[in-house]
């Protein structure tokens, strides 16, 4: 299993709006009730399964690893996962600007189920919307 600080430093790599979560955050999670991992060499998800809900927290592929098919993979174990841990359905929160990612998530079969307006900012000011999307398992 890869360490808090080595998943920090890929979360870094791919976030900035929103702000990338620090080892402690990431540790924190990794010790939660109902939370699991899933990694690749570059790219890691992590998803929450409770009460027939699951929810895909964060997926971060490096930069120089993306379009390789990792994240597409860690999608569909997710989905396999919460379906093993008797989730239902799935949702997870993804910015409005960042199309690639929403573009992912489309193909795995989510779809959107709301906006939150101006629910991400950044310390320079930036804000972005953030879409729900949400599908069943």
């Amino acid at each position: 299993m890869p360490e808090a600080a080595e998943l920090a430093a890929i979360h870094a790599a791919c976030f900035t709006l929103p702000r990338p979560w620090n080892a402690s955050e990431i540790k924190t999670l990794l010790y939660s009730p109902h939370v699991f991992l899933l990694s690749e060499s570059g790219g890691f998800l992590l998803g929450r399964a409770v009460a027939g809900d699951a929810e895909l927290l964060t997926l971060a592929v490096l930069p120089t690893n993306q379009r390789r098919g990792i994240g597409s993979r860690l999608v569909q174990g997710f989905l396999a996962e919460a379906g093993s841990r008797d989730a239902k359905q799935a949702f997870l929160e993804v910015a409005a600007g960042n199309t690639p990612a929403i573009a992912l998530y489309e193909q795995a079969g989510f779809v959107l189920a709301g906006r939150r307006k101006q629910y991400y900012s950044a310390p320079d000011g930036e804000s972005d919307d953030a879409l729900v999307l949400s599908r069943a398992i």
